[in-house]
């Protein structure tokens, strides 16, 4: 279960329902491991699947795309495509245009992708479903919120953050701080201005 913040909106729940190795095998081969209904039960605002083109497992993991966004439209589920770049692969704006776009062309609403600091916004123009920006490791909180003001600006719809926002000393101010990039138009700097304010000057 993630934690997406869509521009213009309130924070959403978005339910992961691919899934199946560990870091010691091979990531790309997943499958689909929750039912839609699962997705309609706790009210999610979407459910995601990865999709690894280029990975070893490519085939499979668009069947299990497909296979969901079918289920999706049954249910009335929107269907989130996530760009899973695998170890070997370089996350520049020529990968990440052509997964996002083939992950476009499947069906789904909206692609989870990487920001990339090069041509980001050729990524996010070429795709015809809104992006949200994949939030990765964990960085410091200002270039967390730097990131994030980039990708806004570079044609992002949000940003879907994990562990740069419930790895912090203080989870609420930061995600309140994304929030005020994404909805307000904070610059990084401003944004970390307010994650320091509202977190009694917490600096990660």
């Amino acid at each position: 279960i993630r934690t997406m913040i869509p521009a213009g909106s309130d924070s959403a729940l978005v339910l992961r329902a691919s899934g199946g190795p560990s870091i010691l095998k091979e990531l790309s081969n997943e499958r689909l491991a929750v039912d839609i209904e699962d997705a309609v039960r706790i009210d999610a605002a979407a459910a995601a699947v990865q999709v690894y083109i280029g990975g070893e497992f490519e085939t499979q993991t668009v069947t299990n795309l497909t296979s969901l966004v079918d289920a999706g439209l049954r249910f009335g589920i929107p269907v989130m495509g996530v760009t899973a770049v695998g170890r070997d692969m370089a996350r520049d704006a020529r990968y990440l245009g052509l997964a996002t776009r083939i992950i476009a062309e499947l069906g789904v609403q909206i692609v989870k992708t990487y920001y990339c600091d090069e041509d980001y916004e050729q990524v996010t123009a070429a795709c015809p479903v809104p992006i949200i920006m994949a939030g990765g490791k964990k960085l410091p909180a200002l270039d967390a919120l730097t990131m994030a003001a980039h990708a806004i600006a570079g044609g992002a719809s949000g940003v879907d953050m994990g562990r740069n926002i419930f790895q912090r000393i203080a989870p609420e101010a930061m995600i309140q701080a994304v929030g005020g990039v994404v909805h307000d138009g904070l610059s990084g700097t401003d944004g970390y201005a307010l994650y320091r304010e509202l977190s009694g000057g917490a600096e990660d």
